[in-house]
Order: C-alpha cells, then sequence, then structure tokens
C-alpha cells in the first residue's frame, strides 16, 4: 500500500513538472513580483528633494541615509535622470514620527520594544496631476527591551532604512 502512494505522488510530481515546463515554454505562463508597469515614455527626470526629519526624537542618521538610498534606489531600477531643477517627478517628504512603544511582556516585565517609524511621502508628477499623492509610510522594528535605544539603532539603521526606501519606492512606481 504505501508503495502505491509512492508511485502516485512521484508520477503526480512528475505530471506536475511537464505541465509547468510546458506552460513556460510555451510563453502563457507569466510570473510578476508586483503590479508595476513601465514609466511613461514622456517621464524623463526626477527630483528627490532631502527628506526632513520632524519628529519629536531625531536619529541623525535616517535622513541623509534615507533620502541617498532612495536616490540609489531610483537611479539603479529606472530609466530616470536625477536632477536638481524642476523635475518630471517630484518627491519630497519628511519623518514625522520616531518613537518606541512596548510590544512583548513577559513575567510582568517589559521583554521587547518598537522602534516606529513614519514618514510622509509627497509625490508630484508634472505631466499628470492626477497622480499627484501625498501618503503616510509607517513601520515598526522589533527589538530586545535589553538593549539601549542606541544599541537598537546601531542594529536596525540598514534595515529601516532599506525597508522604508522599498515601502517609498514601491508606492511611487507601481501600478501605473
Amino acid at each position: 500500500m504505501i508503495l502505491r502512494s509512492k508511485q502516485l505522488s512521484h508520477s503526480f510530481a512528475v505530471l506536475c513538472w511537464w505541465l509547468l515546463g510546458t506552460l513556460f515554454l510555451q510563453g502563457t505562463c507569466r510570473y510578476s513580483l508586483k503590479d508595476a508597469a513601465p514609466i511613461p515614455a514622456d517621464i524623463k527626470t526626477v527630483k528627490v528633494s532631502f527628506i526632513e526629519n520632524k519628529a519629536r526624537y531625531i536619529n541623525p542618521q535616517l535622513s541623509p541615509k534615507l533620502t541617498d538610498k532612495i536616490r540609489q534606489k531610483i537611479v539603479n531600477q529606472t530609466r530616470l535622470s536625477q536632477t536638481s531643477d524642476e523635475a518630471d517627478f517630484e518627491i519630497s517628504g519628511y519623518i514625522s514620527d520616531y518613537s518606541v512603544s512596548t510590544s512583548g511582556i513577559s513575567q510582568q516585565q517589559v521583554a521587547s520594544n518598537n522602534l516606529n517609524v513614519t514618514v510622509h511621502i509627497v509625490f508630484r508628477n508634472r505631466k499628470d496631476e492626477k497622480k499627484n499623492f501625498e501618503t503616510d509610510i509607517t513601520r515598526n522594528f522589533p527589538f530586545s527591551a535589553t538593549k539601549s535605544l542606541s544599541q537598537a539603532e546601531l542594529d536596525l539603521n540598514d534595515q529601516m532604512v532599506n525597508n522604508l526606501t522599498d515601502e517609498i519606492f514601491n508606492r511611487i512606481f507601481s501600478n501605473w
């Protein structure tokens, strides 16, 4: 009985791989990681203004690193040219919240905390003003309550910058 079950499993797996291979070779199967479409051809330039820090608590590294990472990602993943003059796309914003909250309690003591970061983004499309928007992007980054805020910031800085950059980029360049 077990041998028969294994033979059926193997036959089913072979059939599935054959179907997937056939679909792939015929080009009828498409897989996409996101709903991104090409940027309109008449859009050629982008201006990314410095992301200011207007939160009550200021992490001095976050604003410059976030601004630079957004600029790098746009240059590396789009055909747009950066400019400091008036551009087809203009991106600006500020960090509106940078705070710590308790996220877990164990045996009546704080076990973990969250570093909460909110970035307010303003996107302007000079060619199609119907595409303009403003949005808040909030992310929470957990860290052990045994760490100080300074230690947590050292550990989380790259993760914060990368996650926020990805979210900002996706909000702007997806769903054209």
